[in-house]
């Protein structure tokens, strides 16, 4: 709580016409510290302000929340110390209170110059790794290749780890993509210098399989937004390999198709796992896991219908319905993402369509002329949606 005498001196002081400054810079010199005249300004502010009686208790409310406000942030800057709470916590819990939420995740997750240094300088050591080792590959014995490439990644990994918990800024970052470079090469060279064949999907599934669990337990544990990325990545790779290793020879199935459905599937997981991040302190990666979700599931679902004469009807005739959908959707959770892709697809189903069935028929003149009165209402439509649902 605010020192009631430091209150009343400030009282004082206003009413006999002293500036802000000069209360604050008299205080300091006599020993009260910055933050308590802070916090005392604010309550000497709050109580002589005019109000109605109206307001009068949620002035109260203002009152005691400023007095303690000193204890909050003393109690971050503790949390803050053990590595539980992260930047992005404190962030997401002002932007429910503040209403702020755009512009406080634009400055959350801004990525200033000093990180993409960071960046640029882990991946072009790992670029110098690759050559030294390339060049002398035949040189080189078993041992020293190992060391180079999963030793590196390993030392660059607990490097990363041990410097996160340093004051240095970020610094880790740098450490920690070029841990999630070189081990993927490491495990590559360690089974490749074991004699294992290196072509099977097999070999592929238990590299990046373990490479995935590695980096997701990395993301629950650390809550870096570095490993949640490269938990996706390897997991997505791992999906290929894995799907590939157990359907066997592709022979037995249509690859196009059986690329399509895997695609199709991959989309679909992205979306999900977008909707899951939207609430959480990683939200601003849900906009990017639903623009290549999107891009995945409807482009496989519009692919997989075909071009006549060997069109799917299944697929063409459920795909406005998927589209629409996926326009619903876009104002239920209130994303211009599932918009723009949804109008954008299904302007894609219209022209194909068109051109699939009323070229001939019609004449293509006719038929374009239709095609572009029916993308001029999707685009009525979906500016009509972003202005009731969306923006609002």
């Amino acid at each position: 709580m605010a020192n009631s005498q430091l209150l009343q001196y400030i009282k004082q002081q206003t009413q006999q016409g002293a500036r802000e400054q000069e209360i604050k810079e008299t205080l300091l010199a006599n020993g009260w510290s910055d933050i308590e005249i802070s916090e005392t300004l604010m309550i000497s502010k709050i109580n002589s302000a005019p109000v109605s009686p109206v307001l009068e208790a949620q002035n109260q409310e203002k009152v005691v929340l400023a007095s303690e406000k000193v204890l909050i942030l003393d109690k971050v800057k503790k949390l803050a110390s053990y590595k539980l709470i992260t930047r992005e916590d404190v962030v997401s819990a002002y932007n429910e209170g503040s209403g702020t939420k755009g512009s406080a995740e634009k400055i959350a997750h801004k990525i200033n110059i000093s990180e993409i240094l960071y960046y640029l300088g882990g991946a072009i050591v790992f670029l110098g790794i690759t050559i030294l080792v390339g060049q002398n590959w035949e040189k080189l014995n078993t041992v020293t290749k190992i060391i180079a490439t999963l030793g590196g990644g390993i030392a660059a990994y607990v490097t990363g780890v041990l410097l996160g918990h340093s004051k240095l800024d970020r610094v880790e970052q740098a450490f920690f993509l070029l841990s999630a470079l070189l081990l993927p090469l490491g495990l590559f060279t360690t089974f490749d210098s074991a004699g294992i064949n290196m072509e099977g999907a097999g070999v592929n599934s238990v590299i990046f399989g373990l490479l995935f669990l590695f980096y997701l337990a990395s993301s629950f544990l650390f809550k870096k937004d570095l490993f949640t990325f490269f938990s996706i990545l390897f997991g997505t790779i791992f999906y290929f390999a894995i799907t590939s290793f157990i359907a066997g020879p592709v022979s037995r199935f249509n690859e196009e198709k059986f690329f399509e459905y895997r695609i199709l599937l991959i989309g679909l997981s992205y979306i999900l796992l977008g909707y899951g991040m939207a609430k959480s302190s990683q939200n601003f990666m849900a906009r990017i896991l639903y623009s290549f979700g999107l891009i995945g599931f409807l482009g496989s679902a519009l692919a997989l219908g075909g071009w006549k004469p060997n069109q799917n009807a299944f697929w063409e005739i459920i795909f406005p319905g998927i589209v629409f959908s996926v326009i619903f959707l876009s104002t239920y959770i209130k994303s211009k993402t599932f918009l723009v892709f949804g109008s954008f697809f299904l302007m894609l189903y219209i022209l194909k369509i068109t051109g699939e069935y009323f070229k001939d028929s019609l004449g293509w003149p006719l038929a374009l002329v239709l095609a572009g009165f029916a993308l001029i209402g999707v685009g009525y439509l979906s500016v009509y949606l972003n202005k009731k649902y969306i923006t609002t």
